[in-house]
């Protein structure tokens, strides 16, 4: 059935692609003194339309269909640019001139709303990050992105997955609140999902409920990760990476053509391990020591110049030897920092394995992109885990019963429809449609030992085994589409439906250690389906290229579910679902550019009401989290972005970000009775997100444009709770970064140091207590090379 769809999809595509007509377009990049830049990237925007320009700067692009198009121009040491070409009956010829990036801002293009086109023209909130920005923030990791981005919160709860929230709006359990996306496909949730980083083009950062053209769990935004693609020119890059805590990082990468103008392949992997930040008192070993590997590979087929055909794979196994370098407390944590003490100890190993296949197609009459992948991630301990953080003999997690045990499998598939490139009408719309299936196998024994006594247990000696398997799937449709109705003005609207079906399925036993096993919960199952409209509507206002404002209002859809069974079943309902999570959010903006490009301020301000808000409850020793609807939320807020290079070489990022969220309803369970939390605070939502990056290049000349770096930064969380009854609180804190070094258009060696005052903090703590600190001052030195 698939291989018939694709097929005649295929076919389809290459009968559209038949009696349109066609011509070329070529043109010289030259810098501002006229000096021609080679290498430089010319792309069609929303075509499969690339090439590199050659010595002299000259470039060709044959056979494009006759309309209306934006050219999207880049080279190393110089500003992106943008710019509107028209292809007629008579091949075009272009000149471009490129300024100076110590001179200029780029012209940032993004994919927002699911086609590329200038980020200062969405009507919405996006942050975006280029490929040096990358660099130079030295982005190794997701939750490295807290606070470049305004209101948005990343973190580690101790197990090296990344948890993020955006303006109040929280990842508080394997179904994110921020969805992200890699090269187009959706990271179904924390288990399957990459959280490294890795040869990155960009990086967007949308902020506000993204339902209408992303669905699920993206009520928070969306991140969307683009790395980079190979194209005919051969390319590539080298790292390493040292640093205290025996700091290791070597990254390796690979772009070139097998067959010109055909086929493509691209190759990169990236190598890193450290001792570990924290000493297990216990023993008096490194807790904490772990490496990993992320590989990244492409082949690509250019079948026509219309029709591109691209297959990714992506692996990556870490090794922890210490997960969950979890303090009992937050004073205890802050008082005896980067110490654990935890009797046992294993090492987990973490196997995820992504591959897609897509399939694009750009036409005169539409535009149609495919999207298949399938996500698989094997997570275990290989000994069974310390359950209460602590010394004693009290309780144990076990979780490797083998292969077929905890293995999370996702297939997601898209299909999209959008206006062609070439359009010259008014409208510009998008349609597709998108499902899931999703399998989760999960099975889990807590050990309860010697000293069970001491955490409340009337027994000890025992093994309580859980079994929960969850199988999810889903379908979805949706529509958007943006009218101009002058020059000036312009309107967006959108609409989803999202259809849910959720299965879940439990066992649980008892097992005293060398009696026989007792069937504690019977083998249950239990269903659900959820529904969910999500609309959406913009209106842009456009005075000048240079200035763009807007007004939105965007619904989220947070999927609901079935709840896990937990290993005291007695004092657990076996299983109830728990319904959808809706939020209505509104939201103003401006963003304008200044003094040709070397200023960019963007400002914005939202409100936001959720609806059967979400409650998490973590059950211990389990570590399964139960949800319940238990409220509603208000979150309001406002952002400043700001990019400048007020002076030749000097550069500077200042983003802010304010969120007061606070629950209007909240009524929970403790001890048996309900408590109304009213008026609490959003958890794991600092109020203020502040960053502020000043970096100057001074130039040293020379054939290779040698450049003296220096770069500090300023990180500022403002105060955050960590759990609903707002007792668990860490106050406001700054970071402090910085680098020094040099940089040719090849080559760069730098000095750097984070976290440089070593201040100390809590980056993620549970509801009980237990507390993750952040990084403690670290430092080290980087060498690359790129061709």
């Amino acid at each position: 059935m698939k291989k018939t769809l694709t097929l005649f999809m295929l076919l389809l595509l290459c009968f559209f692609a038949k009696g349109q007509t066609t011509n070329n377009l070529s043109g010289n990049i030259t810098d501002e003194k006229d000096g021609a830049i080679a290498g430089a990237s010319v792309y069609l925007l929303n075509t499969n339309y690339h090439t590199i320009a050659g010595k002299n700067g000259n470039f060709l692009l044959k056979n494009i269909t006759v309309g209306n198009y934006t050219l999207h121009i880049s080279a190393v040491g110089y500003a992106a640019k943008n710019q509107e070409v028209t292809i007629g009956n008579n091949s075009q010829v272009v000149s471009i001139h490129l300024k100076d990036a110590a001179n200029q801002l780029d012209e940032v293009t993004v994919t927002a709303q699911k086609y590329e086109e200038d980020a200062q023209r969405v009507p919405g909130s996006v942050s975006t990050l280029s490929a040096k920005q990358v660099r130079d923030y030295r982005l190794w990791d997701l939750k490295d992105l807290t606070a470049i981005a305004p209101n948005l919160n990343s973190a580690n709860p101790g197990d090296n997955r990344t948890v993020s929230g955006i303006r109040g709006i929280v990842t508080t359990s394997y179904d994110p609140a921020v969805a992200t996306y890699v090269d187009g496909v959706n990271q179904y949730g924390l288990d399957t999902y990459i959280p490294q980083l890795l040869d990155v083009e960009r990086i967007e950062v949308l902020r506000g409920p993204q339902g209408t053209l992303y669905g699920r769990n993206a009520t928070g935004g969306v991140i969307n990760i683009i790395t980079k693609q190979p194209t005919n020119a051969v390319s590539g890059f080298a790292g390493v990476d040292f640093g205290n805590y025996g700091q290791q990082r070597y990254s390796l990468g690979l772009r070139a053509p097998l067959i010109k103008d055909r086929l493509f392949l691209g190759v990169a992997g990236v190598y890193s391990g450290f001792n570990g930040f924290y000493t297990n008192t216990f023993n008096n070993i490194r807790f904490d020591k772990q490496h990993f590997f992320l590989g990244n590979y492409y082949l690509k087929f250019l079948a026509t110049s219309k029709l591109a055909l691209t297959l990714n794979v992506k692996n990556y196994n870490n090794r922890n030897n210490g997960a969950f370098p979890l303090a009992g407390s937050p004073e205890e944590a802050l008082s005896n920092p980067y110490k654990v003490d935890q009797n046992a100890t294993t090492k987990m190993i973490d196997n995820t394995f992504n591959t897609s296949l897509a399939v694009n197609y750009t036409g005169n009459d539409f535009n149609f992109t495919s999207q298949s992948s399938y996500q698989v991630n094997d997570r275990y301990y290989t000994t069974p885990i310390d359950g209460d953080f602590s010394p004693i003999d009290g309780v144990e997690v076990i979780n490797n019963y083998g292969g077929k045990w905890n293995k999370v499998k996702t297939v997601i598939q898209e299909f999209r429809f959008t206006s062609p490139a070439s359009s010259t009408s008014k409208l510009k719309w998008s349609a597709g449609a998108y499902g899931f299936y999703h399998y989760a196998p999960n099975k889990q024994g807590t050990y309860y030992g010697n000293d069970a006594a001491m955490l409340g247990s009337p027994i000890s000696n025992f093994t309580s085994v859980t079994v929960n398997t969850d199988k999810n799937s889903g379908v979805a449709v949706y529509g958007q589409v943006t009218y101009t109705l002058n020059t000036e003005w312009d309107v967006t609207a959108g609409l989803r439906y999202d259809h849910e079906h959720k299965k879940e399925s439990i066992f649980g036993t008892f097992q005293p250690n060398g009696q026989p096993v007792t069937v504690t919960q019977a083998d249950t199952s239990s269903a659900a389906n959820f529904n969910a409209v999500t609309p959406k509507l913009s209106l842009a206002y456009h005075p000048s290229d240079n200035n763009n404002l807007y007004a939105s209002y965007s619904r989220g859809f947070r999927a609901g579910g079935i709840t896990e069974l937990g290993s005291d079943p007695q004092h657990q309902p076996p299983l109830y679902s728990f319904k959808p999570e809706y939020s209505n959010n509104y939201e103003v903006g401006s963003k304008n550019n200044f003094f040709d490009s070397k200023l960019r301020v963007n400002i914005a301000a939202f409100y936001t009401l959720v609806t059967n808000a979400q409650v998490p409850t973590l059950i211990l020793p389990d570590a399964i989290t139960i949800t319940k609807n238990a409220g509603r939320l208000s979150s309001k807020g406002a952002e400043l972005e700001v990019n400048a290079t007020p002076f030749k070489g000097v550069y500077i990022d200042y983003n802010f970000g304010y969120t007061h969220a606070r629950y209007t309803d909240l009524d929970i369970a403790d001890n048996g009775a309900s408590v109304n939390l009213k008026g609490n605070k959003q958890i794991y939502t600092p109020n203020v997100t502040s960053m502020l990056a000043l970096q100057y290049a001074y130039d040293l000349g020379g054939r290779q444009k040698t450049k003296l770096v220096a770069r500090g930064e300023w990180r500022y969380l403002g105060d955050q709770y960590f759990d609903l009854a707002n007792q668990i609180e860490q106050k406001g804190y700054s970071k402090f970064n910085a680098r020094i070094g040099v940089e040719t258009k090849n080559f760069s060696l730098f000095l750097w140091e984070s976290n440089i005052a070593n201040k100390k903090y809590i980056d993620y703590a549970y509801d009980f207590g237990a507390s993750h600190l952040g990084n403690p001052r670290t430092y080290g030195v980087s060498l690359s090379t790129n061709f």
